[in-house]
């Protein structure tokens, strides 16, 4: 007989009862942490698909590359006018190439030295080394040395330098003789190029063309402002200089600052009455204005001592004008 099913009431037990303890052991055996856990599913290596693609593309490089080969040493070997043609050809080559080498070089090296001289100058400030400071100069003279722009100020720099007395004067003398000017046909450059930017996003038919033209123009103005700081950087100089500017951009918060500049701009009653592609065309404007200011903030041997900064703030109304005015005519 079975029992009935009655309900059990509460009982006392001792903790340390050996009945409990083996109880509580044995089921601690039968149940495992992974009871009801999914695990993980096993991780799956490179595809089928994905190997064939590569080993094909791979095939094919090598077939180009192979072919390539076979057919200039085949045209070399020839003792006709394919022979000389080719070896003609493949001499402009190697030339060329050397040649575009030598320049990026020699570029890196050139934007190696404008950093280096800004460092310089800005060491000679902090301590007040009057030696560190005339070096600074004489090399600053020495970059500048056969521009024709260029060569009433350094007479003028020459004349003057034997007046100074004070640490820090000559390093202010060279920022006005020399520098000022250059600013000026810096903030020319930005203006004209943030203007192309603002013009050309408005008016393109296609978003894709407008982005290609705003990332070749802002490495064309990069490479123009190096250039008038006595950089002169080819391709892969002008790919470091921008990731120079772009990291000090992100190190001073510039994004934000040129954004609140365009909505304190481009606030109030004025997007209402300029088009929507107009609104964009000045925006990616003044996002070239203020590459253009990181540009020079980088690219300027010494700092800002007595000439006045360029800053976006200055650059963003005359680009709305020039912006309003192009676009106004081009309708």
């Amino acid at each position: 007989m079975t029992e009935p099913n009655v309900p059990r009431g509460p009982r006392v037990f001792s903790a340390d009862d050996p009945k409990i303890i083996a109880e509580t052991s044995s089921a601690d055996e039968n149940f495992s942490v992974s009871d009801g856990v999914p695990e993980p599913a096993p991780t799956k290596g490179a595809s089928i698909g994905g190997i064939f693609l590569s080993a094909v593309t791979a095939l094919a490089g090598l077939a180009l590359t192979v072919s390539f080969a076979n057919f200039v040493s085949s045209a070399l070997a020839r003792d006709d006018w394919v022979g000389w043609t080719a070896a003609s050809l493949l001499i402009v080559l190697i030339a060329s190439g050397g040649i575009i080498i030598l320049r990026e070089l020699i570029g890196l090296i050139r934007l190696r030295r404008l950093k280096r001289l800004k460092a310089d100058a800005e060491a000679a400030l902090r301590t007040q080394d009057a030696s560190l400071e005339r070096k600074v100069v004489s090399a600053l003279a020495a970059t500048f040395r056969g521009r024709r722009e260029l060569g009433w100020n350094l007479a003028r720099l020459r004349d003057h330098v034997g007046d100074v007395r004070d640490p820090g004067d000559l390093l202010r003398l060279a920022d006005r003789e020399l520098m000022v000017p250059l600013d000026a046909a810096a903030r020319r450059l930005i203006l004209l190029s943030a203007k192309r930017v603002s013009v050309v996003t408005a008016m393109s038919p296609m978003v894709w063309v407008a982005m290609l033209y705003v990332a070749v123009e802002n490495l064309r103005l990069l490479r123009g402002l190096a250039t008038l700081y006595g950089g002169r950087p080819g391709g892969l100089g002008a790919l470091r200089l921008a990731r120079m500017v772009v990291t000090h951009i992100v190190a001073t918060g510039g994004v934000a600052m040129t954004d609140d500049l365009i909505g304190q701009f481009l606030g109030q009653d004025l997007l209402r009455r300029l088009s929507r592609r107009l609104g964009e065309g000045v925006f990616n404007g003044a996002l070239t204005a203020r590459i253009g200011t990181a540009a020079i903030e980088v690219t300027r041997p010494i700092p800002f001592l007595d000439a006045e900064p360029i800053r976006v703030r200055d650059l963003i109304p005359e680009l709305l004008r020039r912006s309003k005015t192009d676009t106004g005519a081009g309708r």
